[in-house]
């Protein structure tokens, strides 16, 4: 028999992706799956069902996920589609289970196996597999468009008849996978550039793409290839260092986010107040608060003349894109498990190993287990 996928259509506000575009759903046709789609899954993305050619596509979410064998979504499934499910299903979704400790828990009741693309690890067998460096890139572009459209100036150099305008400078702090698309945007755009992180070794990327680092004398390298917890006197000294940046930027686009916990406070109120009038901050991190203190989430604020755009779901304003990427990631994790038609979990490869959220009724990280067992 064919494995059978399904594909939910996303409920949450504003996601407009979907998790399988056509293309991959060809070559999980030639793996062996037979997949099932609810209608109009993919029109956020622009993609109606006649573009899926092999695909069923059903009507109601009892008839997609009673006998699925895998289902695939982008954000963390409603708790009706769960109890939908038969015991031993495979999900593969973003879930952030301390955002979600209930939807966690009814995973183990309903014995489903859980892989959390967010806990993808970042090694360089997983790369193809990491969606949220695949997600993290068209947000870090797309930070550079919404820095450039709502600054009241332009980024390049200009030489006109009556004289010439200077380029605008842009800092972007964070440099992770978002931050340096962020920085080879902006300079393509014509802007004079500068990257900050707490982590030293991304000097050397940051100058690659024609940017200048921001060395405050802090190392703050952590596990996972996120920045570790800084001390206050280490806090102290890079904003002393950092100020003077963020205050001669006519865009600031902030990325220091990490999954599942509040985002730091980059920015305070004093280093926006003493910023250049009509500057521009984007923070991509609001999905955790913010990197800037006067960001509110999902909204765009101006506190004098300087505007504070802090969007959520960056890479839903993609969709397109977004989906064609995240659909692959998904598509090279499956094909781990999936052999020769047959679902086929080898618990001993890494990836598989630590990308599982929950299995056989148990929540499988210790950390996740520790962090639900105080909620």
């Amino acid at each position: 028999m064919p494995v059978k996928i399904a594909v939910l259509m996303e409920s949450r506000p504003g996601e407009k992706r979907v998790a399988l575009v056509p293309a991959v759903a060809e070559k999980l046709s030639k793996l062996g799956c037979r997949i099932s789609m609810l209608s109009g899954a993919g029109l956020g993305s622009k993609l109606p069902d006649s573009a899926y050619h092999g695909v069923e596509i059903a009507g109601t979410g009892q008839q997609l996920l009673s006998d699925a064998d895998i289902v695939l979504a982008v954000q963390p499934p409603k708790a009706a589609d769960i109890a939908l499910l038969k015991p031993g299903t495979i999900l593969l979704s973003f879930i952030y289970p301390h955002k979600e400790p209930e939807l966690t828990r009814l995973l183990c009741e309903k014995q489903i196996t859980c892989f959390a693309m967010e806990q993808v690890p970042r090694i360089s067998r997983a790369q193809a597999m990491d969606a949220l460096s695949s997600q993290a890139a068209l947000a870090g572009y797309y930070a550079a468009l919404l820095g450039a459209t709502n600054l009241a100036r332009i980024l390049p150099m200009m030489t006109t008849a009556v004289g010439s305008i200077r380029p605008a400078r842009c800092l972007v702090m964070g440099l992770g996978v978002a931050g340096l698309q962020a920085l080879a945007t902006a300079r393509r755009l014509g802007a004079i550039t500068e990257g900050y992180d707490v982590r030293p070794e991304t000097k050397e990327q940051a100058e690659s793409l024609g940017a200048k680092f921001v060395d405050t004398g802090v190392d703050a390298r952590g596990e996972g290839g996120y920045a570790r917890e800084l001390t206050a006197a280490e806090k102290a000294q890079i904003a002393s260092v950092v100020t003077k940046h963020i205050q001669q930027a006519d865009i600031v686009i902030t990325t220091a986010a990490i999954p599942g916990r509040p985002s730091p406070k980059l920015i305070s109120k004093a280093q926006v107040d003493g910023m250049k009038l009509g500057a521009v901050i984007i923070d991509l991190a609001a999905e955790g608060g913010g990197n800037c203190e006067y960001s509110v989430p999902g909204q765009t604020v101006t506190q004098g003349q300087i505007t504070i755009a802090a969007p959520l779901n960056v890479p839903s304003m993609l969709a397109e894109h977004a989906s064609e990427l995240y659909a692959k990631n998904l598509l090279n994790l499956l094909q781990l498990f999936i052999v020769d038609g047959a679902i086929a979990v080898n618990w001993d490869d890494e990836i598989l190993a630590k990308t599982v959220l929950t299995h056989n009724g148990e929540i499988k990280p210790e950390a996740v287990k520790t962090a639900l067992a105080q909620h």
